[in-house]
């Protein structure tokens, strides 16, 4: 078989190699099966698509769509070198899953606007899919509606005509996206279980996401989360691009 392969930008290491453990856990690979570039560390070179079965951008504290006079150096050439990949990848309609940080990224390169309007503190939210989501061949198998973890300072307003929407939120109207047959994007974590919510929450305290006042009783509610249906996402796309 073909690996999959998993793009990640968080330059705290033992949050990235959580975050490459939950991926193997829940998307059922195991981690020679899922190859790995930290993008916070290293250019991403030009990437072989016929190596992998499919591409996975995870989350990240970087944000699409803050000011470039705001932003390091090294966030932008993220953002640079990922516009480039999605070129090829919407190209070639290419499967690629972006989570969080990739719905801002791959709307961005697809013209949508993306701004904090909606963004949503860290909670579990009820996600309700559209018409279009309940007959995706992707994510068609998941409940009408789920709960899943959030946390995101920015999220999309506006749509173009050419992305279908999949499913959305009370707080936030576009959750997950496809371009295309085979690009998706969700706003919610599929990644995250209970665990490693609460891993996260004490990772990114000071940043912004929550009242850091509040965490006891934050971490309190995740662990009463269940979330399992979104987790679906993640073995439902490793199950549909498997080569």
């Amino acid at each position: 078989m073909k690996p999959f392969l998993l793009i990640t930008t968080r330059d705290d290491k033992d949050i990235a190699a959580e975050e490459h453990a939950s991926y193997c856990k829940l998307t059922g690979l195991l981690p020679e099966d899922l190859a790995w570039i930290r993008m916070d560390q290293e250019p991403l070179a030009t990437i072989d698509l016929d190596r992998y079965s499919g591409i996975i951008l995870a989350g990240s504290p970087f944000t699409v769509s803050e000011p470039d006079d705001t932003k390091s150096e090294n966030e932008l050439r993220v953002e640079r070198d990922l516009a480039m990949l999605l070129d090829r990848v919407v190209d070639r309609d290419f499967p690629f899953l972006g989570i969080c940080y990739g719905i801002g990224t791959i709307g961005t390169h697809q013209g949508a606007r993306v701004d904090r309007t909606f963004g949503e503190s860290t909670q579990a939210t009820r996600i309700h899919m559209t018409e279009a989501g309940q007959a995706d061949p992707l994510l068609g198998e998941l409940p009408t509606e789920f709960d899943a973890f959030v946390g995101h300072k920015e999220a999309i307003s506006e749509v173009p005509e050419h992305l279908t929407v999949l499913a959305s939120s009370p707080n936030c109207p576009v959750q997950a996206f496809r371009v295309g047959e085979n690009v998706y994007a969700t706003q919610f974590h599929p990644e995250l279980d209970g665990a490693a919510m609460t891993s996260r929450i004490h990772a990114y305290v000071d940043h912004g996401y929550f009242d850091p006042g509040e965490v006891e009783a934050l971490i309190q509610r995740i662990q009463q989360a269940d979330v399992r249906a979104s987790q679906m996402v993640l073995s439902r796309f490793t199950e549909q691009y498997l080569r």
